[in-house]
């Protein structure tokens, strides 16, 4: 399984928002979603997204969405940035203090901090890789299977977060140009998908 960890400082923590841009840019988490699971024609298998959402009023909000079953296919998210801003949007409402919530099948929402979720993907041995220019070649990296990638949206992971997962991480860079977030996975998913891992 593909696994991806998208970081935003800014993206509202409830429900209660009218509109994307001025709900911590939940526009570009919208970008991401499509571009993590959806191909021409096609929906990809065996992804997991996580998202960390830091923004106001209650954060940390920790959403993931996944579509590991080819079966649930027609109950999973259609490419329209409109439904998938209304499946954020019920997530966000469906929290429950104290609880990870299945909003819909394969998609869940819960309390947790970015720091505490690689602190329990490094505890389970899985190599986990931080999209940073200053990191190694992408093309030249050796990818185990199972990898774990992750990155930010314009405004990226703050330093303080970084700091807590340091040592817990393989920097890995896509080049020197500075893409949008959804570019940067599409680049991503292009590399895993030439190199064969699913």
């Amino acid at each position: 399984m593909r696994e991806f960890i998208f970081f935003s400082k800014k993206a509202h923590t409830s429900g209660k928002f009218k509109d994307l841009m001025s709900a911590g840019r939940l526009d570009i988490v919208c970008h991401v979603i499509i571009m993590a699971f959806f191909v021409s024609k096609a929906i990809r298998k065996n992804i997991k997204l996580n998202l960390f959402f830091y923004g106001p009023p209650d954060p940390p909000k920790h959403l993931i969405i996944t579509n590991t079953n080819s079966d649930k296919e027609k109950d999973f998210v259609t490419i329209s940035k409109k439904d998938i801003a209304g499946l954020l949007k019920r997530m966000l409402y469906k929290y429950k203090k104290g609880k990870k919530i299945e909003v819909f099948p394969g998609c869940f929402i819960e309390k947790k901090s970015f720091n505490d979720f690689v602190d329990e993907l490094d505890n389970q041995g899985r190599t986990i890789y931080l999209l940073d220019p200053k990191g190694e070649d992408i093309r030249k990296i050796n990818i185990e299977k199972n990898p774990v990638f992750i990155f930010g949206d314009h405004e990226g992971i703050p330093k303080q977060e970084l700091k807590k997962i340091k040592g817990k991480v393989k920097k890995a860079s896509i080049g020197n140009i500075k893409y949008f977030s959804s570019q940067v996975l599409t680049i991503v998913q292009n590399e895993l998908d030439r190199k064969e891992i699913f």
